[in-house]
């Protein structure tokens, strides 16, 4: 329940972001929510502050009206923040930060990626395996890297529920599949 609410508000935002003359780019938007989320995030005081029933909605609105004055926000992620306040969801403002990431990258045409390799991948063969997995899905790549030291060699993608697996280890476990069957 508290994923569909987060995806909900953050659906929201991205349509506002969106618009025409909204006046914001999604990745500044992305990045500024991200400072928001951050600093809220790492301070406990604060998440007190807001979490708390004995602090009116009105000084929790100034509270976040300051930090959005002092952060620079723009008026779009100042009036969300604002929304999630009165309607008392800081508490679910990182799953709505992430659902508001994934859903900007779906609009943008970019799929998150997680890519384990044998070994840490340096930036040209991080460019090609990129490039090859988006040619293959038509997106581009957003990717996050592991090493995972029993691939032996390769690597293997992980992109929504799909896993493309070019490593010495998967090709081993297919070559013993098929001689076993």
């Amino acid at each position: 329940m508290a994923e569909a609410l987060a995806e909900h508000y953050a659906r929201a935002l991205v349509d506002g972001v969106f618009a025409p003359n909204s006046g914001l780019v999604p990745e500044k938007a992305v990045a500024q929510l991200n400072a928001v989320e951050s600093f809220i995030g790492g301070s406990k005081d604060l998440q007190l502050v807001l979490l708390s029933p004995a602090v009116s909605k009105l000084r929790k609105k100034a509270v976040v009206a300051e930090l959005a004055d002092q952060l620079a926000v723009h008026r779009l992620i100042r009036n969300f923040l604002l929304v999630v306040v009165v309607h008392g969801r800081t508490h679910e403002l990182r799953a709505m930060r992430r659902s508001f990431e994934a859903v900007v990258d779906e609009r943008l045409g970019w799929a998150p990626a997680e890519i384990t390799s044998a070994k840490e991948l340096n930036k040209e063969q991080r460019t090609e395996v990129e490039r090859a997995l988006g040619a293959k899905l038509g997106k581009f790549i957003r990717a996050t890297y592991h090493v995972d030291s029993r691939l032996i060699g390769g690597v293997r993608a992980r992109v929504a529920s799909k896993e493309y697996d070019a490593s010495v280890r998967g090709k081993l476990e297919s070559l013993r599949q098929r001689l076993t069957a």
